[in-house]
């Protein structure tokens, strides 16, 4: 007989899975999870196919089968790199392409010159809002912010600097504002101060207590326009039922007024709001930025104002040679408006045309500045001043430029 014990069970070896074939520098796995080549990037798109008959016929596209066509393009637009090819986000490509060619036609005429920039701002707006719309994420705007950087320095290097009216002092200075520029902007770029969830965030409130919070959070929303179907919030429309709760469960202060927000599933202290382009709350949220694509918070307000303040000097010292340089023995202000002869040589028009565009690009950073200038002396946000219009609670002043939200407590 056999003795209990003396069996041990023997181990089923589990069948072992196939190791995948390392990719090479054009390989990629795409979206549907097979093996693709950057070299087929437009192959077997039956989309893409049944779009380009119908412009050739004529014929209108339906909205759904452009979308799978701008999503089949950004999953295959990639470039070589080790161990696969990188996916490279389609939003970065217009600025790098257009801007170029826009500015070197507003330089062959006059009126060219009028009509591209004024349609420039219009096209950035537009695309703007229809982004803000969605609530995506683009790189368009950072893109376009970098590029413009890069390529006004470009001109200025190979268009202005060889007429010898610049020194090597003014250009160090320049260059040194442009390299301080991308600092500040990589700062500003960092975390702004966003609220994650622990998972002792979650011991700290226990399940029992976070289904009470929800519970509330559905019956106190029900009906209400701001939730979704699940009751949870979008905005900050638990403010009065739920800020008793959430003081009590996180032990704060009654000073200190907090929220609870059901997306992030946390507890939002004061200033506290929830980004829907980013997807998570931040701390004393300003505005979410497209020019830096990411939220400008507690952590990053500074950095932000620092960078705004630079470019503006920093643009301005470039404009102010630039026109010295091609528009002398003129004022500024006034070779920024009449400049004979200028487009006779296609080199002065070139950087003309680009003073215009940097005209135009620093006149927006500037209302920017203004604003957060504005905002930093009343001590508020952007976010609390659109809620205070919104609601109806604020004061309009200096012809509606300084919007005092009338908080109470700050």
């Amino acid at each position: 007989m056999t003795q209990k014990g003396s069996m041990k069970p023997v181990k089923k070896n589990k069948a072992e899975e196939p190791e995948l074939e390392p990719l090479c520098c054009c390989e990629y796995i795409d979206r549907n999870g097979e093996k693709n080549h950057v070299a087929a990037c437009l192959c077997d798109c039956q989309d893409l196919d049944e779009g380009c008959d119908r412009w050739i016929t004529c014929k209108s596209v339906q909205p759904e089968t452009c979308e799978r066509i701008m999503e089949t393009l950004s999953d295959r637009l990639r470039i070589p790199w080790l161990r696969g090819a990188k996916k490279v986000n389609i939003s970065i490509i217009p600025p790098l392409i257009l801007l170029p060619v826009f500015l070197r036609v507003a330089s062959w005429h006059f009126v060219l010159g009028v009509v591209v920039l004024t349609s420039l701002p219009v096209l950035a707006l537009w695309y703007y809002y229809l982004t803000h719309r969605r609530k995506e994420q683009t790189l368009f705007f950072l893109s376009l912010g970098l590029f413009s950087l890069g390529y006004m320095y470009y001109v200025f290097l190979q268009e202005v600097v060889p007429r010898g009216r610049v020194g090597p002092t003014q250009l160090a200075l320049l260059t040194c504002g442009l390299f301080l520029i991308l600092f500040a902007l990589y700062r500003a770029k960092k975390n702004p101060g966003y609220l994650r969830n622990p998972a002792g965030n979650d011991r700290s409130l226990g399940s029992g207590q976070m289904e009470c919070l929800n519970r509330k959070g559905q019956e106190k929303t029900k009906g209400f326009p701001g939730t979704d179907t699940s009751g949870s919030l979008n905005s900050r429309t638990l403010k009065d039922g739920l800020t008793g709760s959430s003081r009590m469960l996180a032990g704060s202060p009654t000073k200190v007024k907090e929220d609870w927000c059901a997306k992030c599933q946390l507890v939002r202290p004061a200033r506290a709001w929830h980004c829907r382009i980013c997807g998570m709350c931040v701390r004393r949220m300003d505005h979410h930025c497209v020019w830096i694509n990411s939220c400008v918070g507690e952590s990053n307000h500074r950095a932000f104002v620092l960078a705004l303040s630079i470019f503006l000097l920093t643009s301005v010292y470039g404009i102010t040679l630039t026109l010295d340089t091609i528009c002398r023995d003129r004022s500024v202000f006034t070779a920024l408006f009449y400049c004979p002869g200028v487009y006779a040589n296609y080199s002065s028009a070139l950087s003309f045309t680009c003073v215009w565009y940097s005209v135009i690009i620093t006149a927006g950073m500037a209302y920017i500045f203004l604003i957060q200038l504005i905002n930093i002396s009343y001590n508020v946000t952007e976010r609390e001043v659109q809620q205070a219009l919104r609601q109806k609670t604020g004061r309009r002043l200096l012809c509606g430029l300084v919007v005092d939200p009338a908080l109470p407590g700050w």
